[in-house]
């Protein structure tokens, strides 16, 4: 299989579509028919069978998944656990309204994701994926301050370079220039601010500590409250690991603590979406938040979305988790959720994903993916960065924790960046050209400004083993050195 790196969309074409690799098709050949409108604008290989972190295409080629499909898959494909927990499950009950009646797989999962939570959270409902669960995020903390009785709370604050779904309420509270385009002119511009991203590296001022960093930051949301008027902010939301749109960043020791109080000061809620980045993603406990890297400074939200690894492949679901001044806020007004689809709390996924959460428990997988993530950075650092590493003045950094790890590009002549990043797209090339090795990962431009910015996502499977770890990092760098034997060498030399 081989995919053609001259069909890269261009940079208007790039804006519009996913941050992915090319496709098969030239821009001179006719577009193939293919019954199923696609998400990219060439037909994808067709997948056949999976086991493990291994796919099958149906030409024959098998591929090492680095990444989960997109930080999703998280025990692998085939478990047997699962797999015979959702043939029980459909022995027993497919489906249920759950207006009408409840289902004990959902009562079960519900029961799990609160234990797991250190009294964090007192309820949580399901929804059928991450974009539905910040969806309905944006709704319940509108719906708190409603039945509270503080209707006139209707501002949102959330980040730049931020990314929180694709319905048309989380694509306004997200800023993700690209994804946003097509868009802009039915989205939200009233209810929904957005404020700087918090990573030090890339936007700390010269000379700046974090501390001071952590400070202009803190005052800057401070001031975008007084601005909207502090009594009418719902709330402030964030990832607190950015996946998609920065390449697995996170903020300073401090910043959290400092939103946090600012939040509690103005009696707005704190929001996260954990959606990539929690249950388990970052190693160790099911929360980000939860993490002792302290992530968030340990300050656990209000109101918490998680979804992609909640079903690890095995079910399309989501969940939307709150605390108990949330709760008691919406008991002591309507008393239930104003908010529903036909889906919800669907019985097959939610018993998909409470094996899910057995498997990752009984083989104890959050260390694992701990160990992981140790491993994996270990050898990122001496591949790429290390004194014989070809590519160690074209990577910007590299960062993560447990299973999730961003690898971002540079251009070491800054006169060379438009070239590589706008048009070249190293990182849709490092993919493409992946993917003609056998290895499937995410890369992705804009992360700097929507713009530049080109990385590469890993989110492997939690019991990953070390080999496997040491296999798909020898095809990582293989294909990055390819293609910037194909690129910047190429024009360095020429």
């Amino acid at each position: 299989m081989s995919l053609d790196a001259s069909s890269l969309p261009t940079t208007t074409e790039a804006s519009l579509v996913p941050d992915i690799a090319e496709g098969t098709q030239s821009s001179s050949t006719p577009p193939v028919y293919d019954p199923q409108l696609h998400r990219v604008p060439w037909v994808p290989p067709v997948a056949v069978s999976a086991q493990g972190i291994y796919i099958d295409l149906e030409d024959g080629t098998r591929l090492i998944d680095a990444v989960g499909g997109a930080a999703v898959n998280c025990i692998g494909s085939g478990h047997p656990k699962v797999l015979r927990a959702v043939g029980e499950q459909l022995q027993k009950l497919t489906y249920v309204y759950n207006v009408q009646l409840l289902n004990q797989p959902s009562q079960d999962l519900a029961k799990c994701l609160i234990s797991a939570s250190d009294g964090a959270f007192a309820q949580c409902f399901f929804v059928s994926g991450g974009s539905e669960a910040m969806e309905a995020v944006i709704k319940l903390a509108r719906q708190y301050f409603w039945e509270i009785g503080q209707p006139e709370r209707k501002y949102f604050i959330a980040r730049k370079q931020s990314y929180h779904g694709n319905c048309l309420g989380t694509l306004a509270l997200s800023h993700h220039p690209g994804r946003r385009a097509p868009y802009e002119a039915i989205l939200n511009h009233d209810a929904f601010h957005h404020v700087s991203p918090a990573y030090y590296k890339r936007y700390a001022k010269e000379g700046e500590s974090e501390e001071e960093y952590v400070q202009r930051l803190a005052d800057e949301v401070d001031a975008n409250f007084q601005e909207l008027g502090p009594q009418n902010v719902i709330g402030f939301a964030a990832e607190p690991v950015v996946g998609a749109t920065q390449g697995i960043t996170y903020a300073p020791k401090g910043y959290f603590a400092a939103i946090s109080e600012i939040c509690k000061k103005y009696g707005a809620l704190l929001i996260y979406d954990e959606v990539m980045c929690g249950m388990g993603r970052m190693g160790v406990t099911y929360h980000a938040w939860q993490n002792p890297n302290s992530y968030t400074d340990g300050i656990p939200p209000d109101i918490q979305a998680v979804a992609k690894g909640l079903g690890g492949g095995y079910g399309t679901i989501g969940a939307v988790l709150l605390n108990s001044e949330v709760e008691d806020g919406l008991r002591k007004g309507s008393n239930y959720l104003q908010h529903g689809h036909t889906y919800q709390a669907y019985p097959l996924a939610a018993a998909a994903s409470l094996a899910v959460q057995d498997v990752i428990e009984e083989d104890n997988l959050l260390d694992r993916a701990e160990k992981i993530g140790v491993y994996l950075e270990k050898r990122l650092c001496e591949t790429l960065t290390g004194p014989d590493a070809l590519c160690s003045p074209y990577i910007y950094d590299i960062r993560g924790g447990g299973c999730f790890w961003g690898i971002e590009l540079q251009i070491p002549d800054p006169a060379l960046e438009d070239q590589y990043f706008a048009k070249e797209r190293l990182a849709a090339r490092v993919q493409a050209r992946a993917m003609d090795n056998g290895l499937v990962l995410i890369g992705m431009s804009g992360g700097i400004d929507g713009k530049k910015g080109d990385f590469l996502i890993l989110s492997p499977a939690y019991n990953t083993t070390d080999s496997e770890i040491d296999e798909l990092t020898r095809r990582l760098v293989k294909s990055i050195e390819e293609v910037l034997a194909e690129t910047v060498f190429s024009t360095a030399t020429s």
